[in-house]
């Protein structure tokens, strides 16, 4: 839905199952009508939508694309944003680290992505931009040595330029324009802004300039801008929390070197702070949160430097003294504290504070894909949470409009 002139919010729905096309239209049939009906009943809804590889193969076969597109419109639904991070399925399996194959080194996530812009560019509305966010190229511990992470950065550099054509070919045809947000997170092999613009600045443009020049016939100058207008970051706000990471710094960041904010992932982390006399019940709370799906990696913010535990049981099992941690686990944002444990709620409310009067993206995307395996006490029925977290963000938003 929108909240202004040009911004929509929406939330992700990496949120239902989505094994295949058939489970992923089934969810939505049964809950994003009735969500709409309770938070833009007298406006179209924007959608979040997520593919897996699968349902995006299927959803390209005979006329389900077109019969997807004639229910959006039925429904007073559009899509302006996508997730195409996890590649697989996403639910009732464990995920890990596997959340990141295959990877942009690989011919097959290329492919996938590729897809995912054709069928949005044929879903999105007109004069709206659309948006993709993706793995911030592969995991960190599939590449150990120096050599290593040089290789997956250079391959990958390389696989998101056929991304730049694809989507400047698109422009040109439809008047569409789409970009692609890569989405640091802990022990991708992009965590933060640091090394998202390092990215970019020693592969990417350099990589860019080399082979776009070939394929385009226009200047340096000119790739470079075409590089930073299709490629963007997706700033997942529980991400940057976990790397102690404060908005205006990302932010202005980015901005001094102009590269644009795709989309912004609205999530909070759990944040754990020692107190010696109930250390006992904390360590009982934070294990609550220890399941087998997904990767819930935990950080630390050491001499001023951000230590990264890659699981959440190693630090169950080593319960060290320490000041604050934070863990890579969505919890709900409308929600402060949980027991003994709390949120990064703070960052969510200092990202909006500074979106007043700023325009920093067009996107913002509700991100709270865990509530399968949230502790039982904070299960919730799904829509009604859904419903929740949007008011809570409208509000916080409309607020600081």
């Amino acid at each position: 839905m929108r909240i202004n002139d040009s911004a929509h919010l929406t939330y992700c729905t990496n949120i239902h199952p989505g094994s295949n096309w058939e489970r992923t239209f089934s969810s939505l049939k049964a809950y994003v009508p009735l969500i709409k009906k309770e938070v833009a009943n007298e406006q179209a809804f924007g959608l979040g939508l997520r593919l897996s590889n699968k349902a995006s193969e299927e959803l390209g076969l005979g006329p389900r694309l077109s019969e997807f597109k004639t229910w959006l419109q039925e429904n007073d639904i559009y899509v302006f944003t996508m997730n195409g991070f996890p590649y697989g399925n996403f639910h009732d399996e464990r995920v890990k680290d596997n959340v990141h194959a295959p990877d942009w080194t690989t011919k097959e996530r290329l492919t996938y992505t590729r897809r995912l812009f054709t069928q949005l560019a044929e879903l999105l509305p007109d004069a709206m931009d659309g948006g993709i966010s993706t793995s911030p190229i592969s995991y960190k511990h599939w590449h150990i040595s120096q050599d290593a992470k040089h290789q997956a950065f250079t391959k990958g550099a390389a696989h998101l330029c056929e991304v730049v054509l694809q989507l400047h070919d698109i422009e040109l045809r439809t008047g569409k324009y789409l970009h692609l947000d890569l989405e640091p997170e802990p022990d991708g092999l992009i965590e933060n802004c640091d090394e998202f613009l390092f990215f970019f600045d020693t592969y990417l443009l350099p990589i860019a300039q080399e082979a776009l020049v070939k394929e385009l016939s226009i200047s340096t100058e000119e790739i470079v801008a075409l590089v930073k207008r299709h490629i963007t970051m997706c700033y997942d706000i529980c991400h940057f929390s976990l790397a102690y990471e404060e908005p205006e710094s990302t932010f202005q960041k980015l901005s001094e070197c102009g590269i644009g904010i795709g989309k912004i992932q609205v999530s909070a982390a759990l944040k754990i702070l020692y107190a010696e006399d109930e250390m006992e019940a904390i360590w009982e709370s934070l294990a609550r949160f220890d399941e087998p799906t997904y990767l819930h990696q935990v950080t630390e913010m050491i001499d001023g430097k951000v230590h990264t535990y890659n699981d959440l049981p190693i630090v169950l099992k080593e319960r060290k003294v320490f000041t604050e941690l934070r863990a890579h686990f969505h919890v709900p944002i409308f929600l402060e504290q949980f027991g003994k444990l709390y949120s990064t709620q703070d960052h969510i409310l200092k990202v909006t504070e500074y979106l007043k009067g700023k325009t920093i993206s067009n996107h913002l995307e509700i991100e709270t894909y865990t509530w399968d395996v949230l502790p039982k006490e904070l299960k919730k029925d799904l829509s009604d949470s859904i419903v929740r977290e949007i008011e809570w963000l409208k509000k916080i938003v409309m607020f600081n409009a």
